[in-house]
């Protein structure tokens, strides 16, 4: 069901509701906030304007990594941190970040913990990077290719030859070119490849009707389960079916929830 058309009656429900779900976008043209409440896709707004390439919170933070360099805020102003050009963020004892081949963390400015090539996401105390798995000291635990790492539920890692799961070694749950993985600690996850949404409840894999086509560039999870696709349509699913509304931003890159 789409948002592009919200009743009245919803918009009216949506006003009343005090009890809103604030979502960041990342896009090649900024960063964008989305409030959601329950299921409907409410007011979003630029709130910053340049090319931001990956974005990450913790505990009603938000830093959003850029070409130009790493932000912090509230997701109403942001500040500089003075990291340069960043490919991914993230936050495990404090503010992480990497790029320009060096992952660093914030502890009264900028402390290098690892060199390391083309990160391409971070989460907790590992980073998916070109060159597989590692842990934040640059030590590599596994695989190549990674693209995406999660680490809430038990590791997730998606590379290019399948997503995989940490147990006994890395485990193969799924085949295919994998660009997404998100999960959480109650044991739900999902996992993107370029034209397929996976979701995994009970312990079991199975791909996901959406009720659009389109790339998922990221997946979150707050009151309800979060999506947003490449090509700006954003998606929610509070229990009852996903519902989609388009933000019209373009080279979406990823979504975090404060």
């Amino acid at each position: 069901m789409s948002d592009e058309d919200i009743s009245i009656d919803e918009k009216r429900v949506y006003a009343d509701k005090t009890g809103t779900t604030t979502a960041f976008v990342a896009t090649g043209v900024g960063i964008t906030r989305v409030d959601v409440s329950d299921d409907i896709v409410g007011e979003f707004s630029l709130v910053h304007r340049g090319t931001a390439t990956d974005a990450a919170s913790a505990d009603g933070r938000l830093a959003v990594a850029t070409t130009d360099d790493v932000l912090v805020g509230t997701g109403e102003e942001f500040e500089p941190t003075g990291f340069g050009p960043a490919d991914a963020v993230g936050y495990h004892d404090g503010l992480l970040a990497a790029g320009e081949g060096r992952i660093a963390r914030y502890d009264d400015g900028w402390v290098t913990l690892a060199e390391l090539d083309d990160v391409r996401a971070m989460d907790g105390e590992m980073v998916a990077a070109a060159s597989g798995v590692h842990r934040l000291d640059g030590t590599h635990v596994g695989l190549t290719a990674a693209h995406d790492v999660t680490t809430a539920g038990g590791p997730l890692a998606a590379t290019e030859t399948g997503l995989y799961y940490l147990a006994n070694g890395w485990m193969e749950a799924l085949d295919g070119d994998f660009q997404v993985a998100a999960n959480r600690v109650d044991g739900t996850a999902h996992a993107a490849t370029g034209d397929r949404l996976y979701e995994r409840t009970d312990g079991e894999w199975s791909a996901v009707e959406l009720p659009i086509e389109g790339t998922i560039a990221d997946v979150a999870y707050g009151e309800a389960t979060y999506a947003v696709t490449t090509d700006g349509t954003f998606l929610v699913n509070a229990g009852d079916g996903w519902r989609h509304r388009s933000l019209g931003l373009p080279d979406v890159t990823a979504l975090a929830v404060v």
